[in-house]
């Protein structure tokens, strides 16, 4: 059974429940306090609340019509009086336009009495009638007889009517009619509303479900509210979008070690075959000198170099890219630290004919935490990289620093060829070379500056560059300063 259709039958149970409990509350009221469902029946249909019609009849058959004289026997009226007024109901006998006998509160209210109809005929009965006198509702039976002497005498129940029991006993019918009436709407509207509010986000969710199920992700899950279904369908959006972001960066992955698979392949397959030509070369006499030997062998040494250093790199990066790579973080002075460095790389950069400007600026007593060889391993990358791709006589490093607010920043550049606009954002990524030649003797491994890119996110700073084509290119650093100085 659907969830739809228990709410239908539920709401019609809560529809045919009270309903039936009215009736029958109405019922067992009407038996306690009439006797029984005929009793009922007869004190609603004579409309006369004071004496129910079969009363009243035998009152005047039994008594006035057999003993004509209790019609001026005051004592016996004054008794009967009291008894009926127990009952709200009051006596008045009139003969002709003569007043017989009144009970006491008709006595004072001779307006009511004056309004009270002419004698019709001896023996008979009128149905109890309402009648309106001074804002008030009466309700009155009427017997007609003759007297002893022959003379027409009219004897009247009069029975003031509550108007709230007046107005229920009119407009029961309406009244429950339009009970039922309200019923009907208010559970229609309100099975409307809980359908709209609760079975279609259940419909949306399992059309979700079914849609993920299927592998399709591209789809937002339409569910809005405050209530448990909203939030519901909003935990459900957050997974969807989550396992579609997963399943992107798992596909990022795969494409990722393809691409890394490839581009190892084609940077180990270039020194290998060249070893093998320098070993078969050996083997089949080629190198038939010393000389030749000799150069053979260094060339070989070298390949194998190179491909030592591309799998300690590759390893290397592993580690970072999988945060496997421990650090060993101190407080360094900054000023200190750099003209330590810009010292050693001096000395190395004369060696090669590499003019070398130095501008340090501010941060004398300022300290940043940093592991300091992995640090020195990031500026070495970044200095291998600029003497790679100087193309200028003329070659030239800057290395310039300063501080603003909390950071330090590094600017290393260079007089380089530069880099094309369109790949400088690029050039972080591991295996990444501008030269798409891969050619090991115009550029490294491709994972230098990637290595150096997750080693600064490491230490919780960044890096990015800024190039010219044909000017150069500046590598940024900028990594936070510790708080309270030296």
């Amino acid at each position: 059974m659907s969830i739809r259709v228990k709410f239908l039958l539920s709401y019609a149970a809560m529809l045919v429940v009270p309903l039936l409990l009215i009736v029958i509350t109405a019922l067992l009221l009407s038996i306690v306090y009439h006797g029984d469902v005929q009793s009922l029946k007869s004190a609603y249909e004579s409309k006369f609340e004071g004496m129910e019609e079969s009363n009243t009849r035998n009152l005047i058959k039994h008594t006035f019509l057999q003993n004509k004289q209790l019609l001026t026997d005051t004592a016996f009226l004054d008794d009967l009086s009291k008894d009926m007024f127990k009952k709200n109901t009051s006596i008045y006998i009139r003969s002709g336009t003569k007043s017989l006998y009144a009970s006491d509160d008709l006595r004072h209210n001779k307006g009511l009495t004056s309004v009270l109809p002419d004698f019709k005929q001896a023996g008979s009965y009128n149905e109890p009638f309402r009648q309106k006198f001074n804002n008030d509702w009466y309700q009155i039976a009427q017997y007609d007889l003759m007297s002893n002497e022959g003379e027409p005498v009219s004897i009247f129940l009069v029975s003031k009517v509550d108007p709230l029991v007046q107005f229920v006993r009119t407009f029961f019918p309406i009244l429950f009619l339009s009970t039922v009436i309200v019923l009907l709407l208010t559970h229609t509207l309100l099975t409307t509303y809980m359908s709209r509010r609760f079975i279609r986000p259940l419909l949306e969710l399992r059309k979700a479900t079914r849609l993920v199920t299927e592998g399709n992700l591209d789809f937002k899950v339409q569910v809005d509210g405050k209530d448990e279904l909203g939030q519901l369908g909003m935990a459900f959006e957050e997974m969807r979008s989550r396992l579609k972001e997963s399943i992107q960066l798992q596909q990022q992955y795969e494409n990722n070690r393809k691409e890394l698979i490839t581009n190892i392949s084609h940077d180990l397959k270039t020194p290998i075959t060249a070893i093998r030509g320098y070993v078969d070369g050996i083997l089949e006499g080629v190198a038939d000198s010393q000389e030749k030997n000799e150069k053979y062998m260094r060339t070989i040494a070298a390949k194998a170099g190179e491909m030592d250093h591309l799998i300690n790199e590759l390893f290397l990066y592993s580690k970072l890219d999988m945060q496997m790579l421990p650090y060993s973080f101190e407080s360094v002075p900054i000023v200190p630290f750099m003209n330590d460095w810009t010292e050693e790389l001096e000395v190395e950069l004369d060696k090669q004919d590499v003019e070398l400007e130095i501008s340090i600026q501010g941060g004398e007593d300022e300290r940043i935490s940093v592991d300091r060889d992995s640090f020195k391993r990031v500026l070495s990358n970044i200095i291998q990289n600029s003497l790679k791709y100087m193309d200028k006589p003329g070659k030239r490093i800057t290395v310039n620093t300063k501080v603003e607010g909390q950071q330090f920043i590094l600017a290393i550049g260079d007089n380089g060829q530069g880099i094309a606009s369109d790949a400088v954002k690029h050039i972080f990524e591991r295996f990444y070379r501008s030269e798409q030649s891969r050619n090991m003797n115009t550029g490294g491994s491709g994972l230098g500056l990637a290595i150096a890119k997750q080693i600064i996110a490491g230490h919780g700073g960044d890096i990015y560059a800024d190039s010219k084509e044909g000017e150069g290119t500046v590598i940024h650093i900028v990594l936070p300063i510790e708080e309270g100085g030296a």
